[in-house]
């Protein structure tokens, strides 16, 4: 009977590796470099996120969710979402509050704060680390 459990392990261990295997790096993208626009609409034309946000925040951060059957990693860490807003441009909606920058941008990956900070930290990033869930980090850029 203990076979059974341990087999189940890894199998679901290689089938995460395999699948990390074929995952887009966008961490070259998350160095806080380029616009809202830039980012959303090359990770759009890719085919890697949907082209329409599946949710809008209040401050006007767009929510992204990845298109299926992809998968990226930002510093290792498996993408949840992808996020952003930038100011008069029809690739965003707008919120019903205060847009929190004229441009920003970033993914929501799955990971504590302290592991994707000390992954950021590691890597020379210094691009915000905000807690955004339970296991749910965000990598921010924010250009205002």
């Amino acid at each position: 009977m203990k076979r059974f459990p341990v087999a189940v392990f890894f199998a679901t261990a290689i089938a995460c590796f395999a699948n990390n295997a074929r995952a887009v790096v966008i961490d070259d993208s998350l160095t806080c470099k380029e616009s809202a626009h830039d980012f959303i609409s090359a990770l759009i034309d890719q085919k890697l996120i949907q082209p329409k946000p599946m949710r809008v925040e209040s401050n006007s951060i767009n929510a992204f969710w990845p298109a299926q059957g992809q998968h990226m990693t930002a510093y290792g860490f498996s993408v949840f979402a992808v996020v952003g807003f930038q100011k008069d441009d029809p690739l965003f909606r707008t919120g019903d509050g205060k847009p929190i920058a004229p441009s920003a941008y970033g993914a929501v990956v799955v990971a504590t704060q302290a592991k994707v900070q000390a992954a950021l930290t590691a890597a020379g990033n210094n691009a915000i680390v905000h807690h955004a869930g339970p296991l749910l980090t965000a990598i921010f850029c924010q250009q205002d």
